[in-house]
């Protein structure tokens, strides 16, 4: 596939309305006071101080072991912190959050459309609540292009096809806030950047809030709106992308924006140059 081919952005996605019987949620706020973590005597994240406002789609970068998955994990509420605070805005009870991790986790026993529908939790009671799960979770299943594999067994899916029922599964009980876990780590190259397009199209439909770990940087700049790098269990940049959708892999405005976030995870004598921004 040539570059261009690949940096063409995804076919649009059918919408869910009209194939959703109940609204569409808005994205979840988050707002972090002095949050804390500690695995023993090992503390990973320290006065952390932030606010993710409804909808922003945000990446989270560092060295391993930062803590950007544990971070991940007290939003997703995983976790619970051990200092300070979590607040989802006004609302009450457990923040409707799904989260997709690096393995899509299928039943193998269940087939794909099942796999779905395992998103709902409760199983839905009666002959009608059942139907409308049916159709809610053929939906999801259409709105990641894969409306003719409801009845497969996910063994003889790949591993994009894969990760693409777990993000039906996540979007079919249409959360406020979805966290990703690095996701696509085990994907190839053009698989990752076709699931990198699905990712970004679901999210500007959806609306929901989004919280992206990954090691990719090039990945964070691509999706996100802003990224939050954490080093030694703080935060150690805050950085907004104010750049227009969809971005071109290899522009200068990212490549410039790639130096300088790598030029604070490398800590040895090869540093890149610094640039002002």
């Amino acid at each position: 596939m040539s570059e261009t081919n690949a940096d063409a952005p995804a076919k649009a996605l059918p919408d869910f309305d009209g194939l959703f019987r109940t609204p569409r949620p808005v994205g979840l706020p988050v707002h972090a006071q002095g949050l804390g973590k500690s695995f023993g005597a090992k503390r990973v994240l320290r006065r952390l101080d932030f606010t993710i406002p409804a909808g922003q789609f945000v990446a989270i970068v560092g060295r391993s072991g930062c803590g950007k998955s544990t971070l991940l994990r007290l939003v997703a509420g995983l976790d619970r912190p051990d200092a300070g605070r979590l607040d989802f805005g006004p609302l009450p009870g457990k923040p409707p959050v799904r989260v997709m991790f690096q393995e899509p986790r299928l039943l193998p026993w269940a087939r794909v459309l099942e796999n779905v529908e395992i998103g709902l939790g409760d199983a839905p009671k009666g002959r009608a609540q059942k139907d409308e799960a049916r159709r809610n979770a053929q939906a999801a299943l259409a709105s990641v292009g894969l409306a003719d594999r409801a009845q497969d067994w996910p063994s003889i899916l790949s591993g994009g096809q894969k990760q693409r029922v777990a993000l039906a599964r996540a979007l079919l009980s249409k959360p406020r806030l979805l966290a990703f876990d690095e996701p696509l780590g085990a994907l190839d190259a053009l698989t990752r950047i076709e699931m990198q397009h699905l990712l970004e199209e679901v999210w500007q439909q959806e609306k929901f809030t989004a919280l992206l770990v990954t090691h990719d940087v090039a990945e964070a700049l691509t999706l996100a709106d802003r990224i939050l790098m954490i080093e030694d269990g703080m935060i150690a940049l805050d950085l907004p992308i104010d750049l227009p959708r969809p971005r071109r892999r290899g522009s200068v405005d990212l490549a410039v924006l790639e130096e300088r976030i790598l030029n604070r995870l490398i800590r040895d004598e090869t540093r890149l140059p610094e640039y002002t921004i």
